[in-house]
């Protein structure tokens, strides 16, 4: 049901809330992220690559709580680091907020986040 409730309070929303446990201080940290869904997969972008401070915390616990629209879910997030597995996503970024809005805030991605929502 969660599952459900999630993927409705992602229709038509532009931006999620990704909270991540700090890898040094172990508490819960928030980041407003950019996402595109595609099947059953979200998936997101760090803004400064592999130096995004929500990136770096998701490498040491890929634990994560997603919020869209008062809805919550909680799953494990998978790092994808393959140059084509990366340019796949961008695609997904620029067919949902625009090449130019993409290219502004990711000028060289080389990171991308897989979730699942089945």
């Amino acid at each position: 049901m969660a599952q459900t409730d999630f993927r409705t309070a992602l229709q038509g929303a532009n931006e999620i809330e990704i909270t991540v446990t700090g890898r040094t201080s172990g508490r819960s940290l928030t980041y407003p992220v950019w996402f595109a869904v595609e099947g059953d997969k979200l998936y997101l972008l760090p803004l400064k690559g592999s130096d995004t401070d929500w990136y770096k915390n998701l490498r040491k616990t890929p634990t994560v709580r997603l919020t869209a629209r008062g809805e919550t879910f909680t799953t494990r997030a998978r790092l994808l680091t393959n140059e084509a597995q990366v340019g796949e996503v961008v695609e997904k970024f620029r067919d949902k907020y625009g090449a130019g809005q993409v290219k502004a805030y990711y000028p060289r991605p080389n990171v991308a986040v897989e979730i699942p929502l089945a």
